[in-house]
This record gives structure tokens, sequence and C-alpha cells, in this order.
């Protein structure tokens, strides 16, 4: 007989499917997990209560979240900077009203904009806000140097009711950062309108600021490293703050404060250095 002959082409009967179905059906019940086995019921998870905790507490989580260690200003990156923590203020109006003053009363915001895109608009930062935000502010920042040939009109006019300083009631320090000064560097010479237009400018405009802002009560000086203490536009910004009885300080960028340690700890050598060489006569 021909080998393909010997191999069954038939379709298995009906009674040989049924007879391994039940087999298998049989085996798989003898391991079958049994269902009346005890699960755990999840428990739900309660609400975290923020407004059970002490008032010191929820001011430091206001603080982690809300205070920022660069100056605040008009600047397309808040999207990303600063939207994000102001989410919290949306949270109730019992939340908004502890952590705005955190927010507005802890960072320092810049009285007019920088930004290239900001620039020149007529609505500085301050002019954007509500009375009641400006109200809450204690801390400004005064930036020297863009535009140091024509400045914006917006910047020789503190004194629209549009900026609301008239409103900055809580406003203590005043934040001073120098770029550059035009008149005490030959390298503007050439370019500037004149020699003393950007000292004169910005003189004005702080003897301007303070009667309006009579809060203000210290005065912090910063500034690039090529930027002199002695030079002409910080020698005009001081005698002016001092004109009206402001604390003078200065910020750590410079290193204008180190340089008032360095010559403390100089004067105490010598002193030192003098005793020893008395001690030492004596000795002789």
């Amino acid at each position: 007989m021909p080998v393909l002959a010997s191999i069954k082409t038939e379709a298995p009967s009906a009674g040989a499917y049924t007879q391994k179905t039940t087999t298998t059906t049989t085996a798989v019940s003898k391991t079958t997990i049994p269902t009346h086995h005890h699960q755990p019921q999840p428990q739900p998870q309660q609400p975290f209560r923020l407004f059970d905790l002490p008032a010191e507490v929820r001011l430091r989580i206001y603080e982690h979240v809300l205070l920022v260690p660069h100056t605040i200003d008009l600047d397309p990156s808040n999207t990303y900077t600063l939207s994000p923590r102001l989410r919290l203020l949306l949270a109730s109006r019992q939340l908004h009203d502890e952590a705005y003053r955190v927010f507005y009363g802890g960072n320092t915001f810049r009285l007019f904009p920088v930004h290239g895109r900001f620039f020149h608009t007529r609505k500085p930062l301050l002019a954007r806000l509500s009375p009641r935000c400006r109200a809450a502010i204690t801390s400004v920042e005064l930036r020297l140097g863009p535009g140091w040939n024509g400045l914006p009109s917006a910047w020789g006019d503190v004194a629209s009711p549009l900026l609301g300083l008239a409103d900055a009631s809580a406003w203590r320090s005043l934040r001073i950062f120098v770029e550059c000064d035009p008149a005490g560097d030959d390298v503007f010479a050439g370019f500037r309108r004149s020699d003393d237009f950007f000292t004169r400018f910005c003189g004005d405009l702080l003897a301007d600021l303070f009667p309006r802002v009579p809060s203000i009560r210290s005065v912090v000086f910063d500034g690039f490293p090529g930027v002199a203490k002695d030079s002409p536009l910080m020698v005009e910004l001081i005698r002016v703050a001092r004109a009206e009885g402001k604390r003078i300080a200065w910020g750590p960028e410079r290193g204008w404060a180190n340089e008032n340690v360095v010559k403390e700890l100089e004067a105490s050598i010598a002193s030192l250095r003098l005793w020893a060489g008395r001690f030492a006569s004596m000795g002789h």
C-alpha cells in the first residue's frame, strides 16, 4: 500500500471532541482558586485639609511656593516661571487672602521693564496690578543702564496716576542696580547725547520718586563689575538718597559691601600690629 494511503484524512467524530473537551474541563476545575477567599477592600483616601495646619506652617508652605530668587518683571518667561506658582491663589478665597501678601510682600518687583518686548510700554508692571496688590509690595528694583541714550517717556513720568505709586504704602526698600555709567567710561564717548545726560536723568527720576513714596526707608545699591562707586552716576544717586534721609546699603553682586568689610579688617589688623609693637618694646 502506498505510504500516503496509510494516513487517515477523515475528520474526527463528534464524540471524540466531546470526550477531549470534557477531560480538559475536568482538569482545569480541579486547580481553580476558590472564589470565597476574602479580599481586603481599599479604603477611600481623605483629602488633605490644609487649613487644619497651624498658621505658621501654612505660611512656610506659601513661602516655599511663591517666593522666587529673581526680580519679577514683565517678561514672556513668566508663563512658565510664575504662572504655575500663582495657581495656588486660585484654590479658594481664604487661601488667596492668606497667600497673596506672601507673594507681593516677599518678592522684589521691577519699577520699569527692561525686556525688549515691554521696554517702551506705557503700562509697567505696577500699573497692571490692582491697588490691593500694590499696597502689599515692600521691595522694588530700579534697573539703570538699558536705553541710556534715550529712555522711554514712561520713565520720566513717575507722577502718572497710571503707575499707582500712591497705593504703594508698604514699600520700604528701593533696590537700584546700575548696569553701566556712560559718563564714567570712555567707551561711550562719541555715542552719548551729552556727558551728563544719563546722570541728570537718573538723579531727577530718583528725586521725583522719593516724595511720591515717602514710605521708602532704605536704598540698596548694586551693579555690574564695571561700575565704580565713585563714578558720576553713582555719586549723584547716593547724593540724592542721602539728601532725602534714606539709609544706604550695598547689594551682594558688585561686592561693595565686601569692600567695607575689608577696610574694617585692615584697620583692625593695623591696630593689632600697633599693639604688638608696643608689647614688643615693653619686653626690651
